[in-house]
């Protein structure tokens, strides 16, 4: 049994699953398959009684069929996520009823689709994504219900950071694992002509965080710790890996500033990172290491240049 979290509470049931489709072949292998993996599925067969059931039912999985009476399904995927009603949380998955087309998934992936399921088909594979997705979505819930969410960006807050880093602690200690902290300040710089200002609940702040979620892994836990600061938690990451992880943030962050000025440079990423190769063996509390790649950002040792640098402290091993 799975526990759901709604704004009362958890409650324990079936993970819910709306699906858009007509009930034909295309449609109904996928239900009974959701059926027989343990998810309650309520079936719509138009995109506009689709729609209107995921405003009413807060489903856990949205599955749309490419081909409705009344609407294309990339466009019924297009019509939840924009809808406030619908959590961004939420995962969406476009049904296909041939071999996808890299056209075709890049049209779901923009329409805000998490996946597309084409054939040729593997049930263990499909069942073990939605696990996945609806797992996801459901400790999303649970930390929007525990208030561990940034009521702006809806990643992690403080709290929740915390919380996370103390989570993914303990199962790195369990397995002798390797955990890493990836702090980015994002600067608009006022002598550059191109300088973006980054206010909170601007379209640019929105883009730099769907930047951000896009560059890091599933696994992997983002907060934001100030107004234009955020961290990432990566578990499985020495600290090779977290300068790789940094770099590759920074670059998706600086391809958004970059799209949005022209070419011209409108502000920087500042990075701190701070890694140990084996919790179970280190003397740092995982919190500590949201601490120490904060303070990184602004006084630890420069890997690459300025922009890049790791917590330094004469009195511990680097690992």
């Amino acid at each position: 049994m799975t526990e759901r979290y709604s704004p009362s509470g958890p409650t324990s049931s079936l993970p819910l699953v709306l699906l858009a489709g007509d009930g034909q072949d295309a449609t109904q292998w996928l239900k009974r398959l959701l059926e027989d993996g343990g998810y309650a599925v309520l079936q719509e067969r138009t995109a506009q009684h689709a729609l209107e059931r995921a405003r009413n039912t807060e489903p856990d999985l949205l599955v749309v069929d490419e081909f409705l009476p009344d609407m294309a399904g990339v466009e019924v995927c297009r019509a939840l996520r924009a809808d406030p009603r619908v959590s961004s949380s939420t995962p969406i998955l476009l049904s296909l009823r041939e071999h996808a087309t890299r056209v075709q998934r890049l049209a779901a992936l923009r329409a805000g689709a998490w996946e597309c399921i084409a054939p040729p088909h593997d049930a263990d594979e499909i069942m073990l994504k939605v696990s996945a997705y609806v797992h996801a979505k459901l400790d999303a819930d649970r930390a929007r219900a525990e208030g561990l969410l940034d009521s702006v960006t809806r990643l992690y807050n403080r709290q929740g950071l915390a919380r996370r880093a103390r989570e993914l602690g303990a199962q790195a200690y369990r397995d002798h694992g390797a955990l890493a902290c990836v702090v980015l300040a994002l600067d608009a710089d006022p002598s550059s002509p191109g300088a973006v200002p980054l206010a909170l609940g601007t379209p640019g702040l929105s883009r730099r965080v769907q930047a951000l979620t896009s560059a890091a892994r599933l696994s992997d836990a983002i907060g934001r710790l100030s107004g234009t600061e955020f961290a990432v938690l990566a578990p499985g990451t020495d600290a090779a890996g977290a300068r790789r992880l940094a770099e590759r943030l920074a670059a998706s962050l600086a391809n958004v500033t970059t799209s949005e000025t022209g070419g011209r440079e409108g502000g920087r990423v500042r990075c701190g990172y701070e890694a140990v190769a084996n919790v179970g063996y280190s003397p740092i509390e995982p919190v500590d290491l949201l601490v120490r790649a904060s303070a990184a950002v602004r006084t630890g040792r420069a890997d690459s240049d300025a922009w890049l640098r790791r917590f330094e402290d004469a009195g511990s091993s680097k690992s």
